[in-house]
């Protein structure tokens, strides 16, 4: 495994395995890696030839100094843990210098219209313009066939893709299933930031999120409802409701007689932790026995 800082000897490198005819799958992160990772870059592996990973805290998609500051930073150990799992070729560790020459104030962005100001992105204003400048700028340097995300971040694996559409660019964008701790909890490099005891409650988020499934697979559409009884009981959980949101998966706009499919969208605070978490939701009828029976015949 090959690791570089700077553009210029990604570049050479990605170079001779175009020449070479390899098929180049990329996974960006922004560190403290973890088994959600590392699935990405083995789901990465059996799409291509070569994989390269990246490790960049980009402090563009960070409204408040404070969140950036205190993003954990695990570079010695995250280069030690992929060259022990042996699944990436390359891991390309850039500063903000060398990515932001001319400061992040004076960088040319990206900007999604519609996903980057809607749900979480009207929580965090300018959020999705910095996600999708740095995903812009890495995909210019690594120039890959297949890039992987995961399906936890559900509105930035949804913004990810449109600009992809939206900009011409010859990239599969492939999402990848949130991994979960054995009791639910999303896998995230905030957790770390989680007391003993904040962690025993941190599943309770997953638990109300499949209450919701439930509720709405039973037939419940009043949505606005849903969220308030579900926030009241984070609440009693001691965990701080954001935003909560029951969307249609395709649009992320709210549902209507033709959704198919829904997503939960659910964010809340616990201790220095943020949680997010999102689960998609059947609301096609189901096909009962005999329906299908009659079908046949």
């Amino acid at each position: 495994m090959q690791t570089f800082a700077e553009i210029a000897q990604l570049r050479e490198q990605i170079t001779t395995w175009r020449r070479a005819g390899r098929r180049i799958a990329f996974v960006p992160t922004m560190g403290n890696l973890h088994e959600g990772h590392l699935t990405l870059m083995r789901k990465a592996r059996k799409h291509a030839d070569v994989v390269v990973a990246s490790i960049f805290v980009n402090p563009m998609q960070f409204e408040k100094t404070e969140d950036l500051t205190n993003y954990p930073r695990t570079l010695e150990q995250d280069i030690a843990k992929l060259q022990q799992q042996n699944m990436v070729d390359v891991v390309f560790t850039p500063t903000p210098e060398i990515m932001y020459p001319a400061g992040v104030n004076n960088q040319t962005v990206i900007d999604v219209p519609g996903l980057s100001t809607i749900l979480e992105g009207e929580l965090r204003p300018g959020h999705f313009r910095g996600v999708a400048t740095i995903v812009n700028k890495l995909f210019n340097i690594v120039q890959p066939d297949v890039a992987c995300f995961g399906e936890k971040d559900y509105q930035q694996l949804a913004l990810i893709r449109q600009m992809v559409i939206d900009l011409a660019m010859d990239i599969h964008i492939v999402g990848v299933p949130t991994v979960r701790e054995m009791d639910g909890l999303a896998m995230s490099s905030r957790n770390s930031n989680l007391t003993v005891d904040e962690r025993q409650r941190a599943p309770v988020l997953a638990r109300t999120m499949r209450w919701i499934n439930n509720q709405m697979r039973g037939g419940r559409t009043d949505y606005d409802e849903l969220i308030v009884d579900a926030n009241d009981q984070l609440r009693a959980a001691g965990l701080q409701p954001d935003k909560s949101f029951i969307r249609d998966a395709v649009t992320l706009l709210p549902i209507t007689d033709a959704t198919q499919q829904a997503v939960i969208l659910m964010s809340a605070q616990l201790g220095k932790a943020r949680l997010i978490d999102n689960q998609v939701v059947d609301l096609s009828p189901a096909v009962t026995v005999e329906e299908e029976v009659a079908e046949a015949n």
